[in-house]
């Protein structure tokens, strides 16, 4: 029996990549091991109990009847990657915490669609990036991510454009800013998925951030884990 839960975090491939950094410090203090997954850093066949869908470029807008001829800073090659791991986890049930971009393409594989740009929409709130928890998000009282973080009002951070506009298959809507603009996503027919729109990586010494990152090891797949295979 494995001592620790095993759990795939994909995001960029770049050397030096932050993200990656604190879900794997988030993680381990919650008692998991972490393993790297980008298109640099294949993994090979291992029992792999849990997934973080992580943050990154805009997803290509051919994934979601977007605007292609719209700007976009987009990475195909990661998009296929993590499309693949996605379905993969859907198929093998294995929880999925989907984590800005993450969130974004959870929602895309499962035939939701996205607002490319919400800078348009922004009337309450800054649209300035920032790692700092300066914005406000409500949750559904009663919802998953509301028991979990043991609160209806959160304070996250914000580095994003783009967001969930329509929820896909099996997928609510649970949160949302002042502006009405989707936070948090989860599952409605009891599967363990979780996307939410700020980034819990950069706020892990946060109880209420840090929860999100328990309840996927509290729920990843039994110490027999699942061979990955991709």
């Amino acid at each position: 029996m494995r001592k620790k839960t095993v759990v795939g975090v994909t995001g960029s491939a770049r050397r030096w990549a932050p993200a990656w950094w604190c879900a794997r410090m988030a993680l381990r203090l919650v008692g998991a091991s972490a393993q790297r997954i980008s298109v640099r850093h294949q993994i090979e066949p291992a029992p792999l109990d849990a997934l973080v869908i992580g943050g990154g470029n805009d997803i290509s807008p051919e994934h979601y009847d977007g605007d292609i001829s719209a700007p976009v800073k987009a990475d195909p090659e990661r998009d296929r990657l993590e499309i693949g791991w996605i379905e993969y986890a859907l198929e093998h049930q294995i929880p999925m915490l989907g984590i800005c971009r993450g969130a974004q393409l959870i929602n895309v594989v499962l035939g939701g669609s996205l607002h490319q740009d919400i800078r348009s929409l922004r009337k309450l709130t800054y649209n300035r990036p920032g790692l700092l928890p300066t914005k406000q998000v409500k949750l559904e009282e009663g919802s998953l991510t509301a028991r979990i973080c043991a609160t209806t009002s959160l304070r996250v951070n914000s580095l994003h454009h783009q967001a969930v506009r329509q929820a896909g298959k099996n997928l609510v809507a649970v949160g949302k800013d002042l502006d009405g603009i989707v936070q948090v996503i989860e599952a409605g027919d009891g599967s363990n998925i979780i996307g939410v729109q700020w980034h819990p990586e950069y706020l892990f010494y946060l109880p209420k951030q840090l929860a999100l990152f328990r309840w996927l090891v509290k729920n990843a797949v039994g110490a027999g884990g699942v061979t990955a295979e991709l």
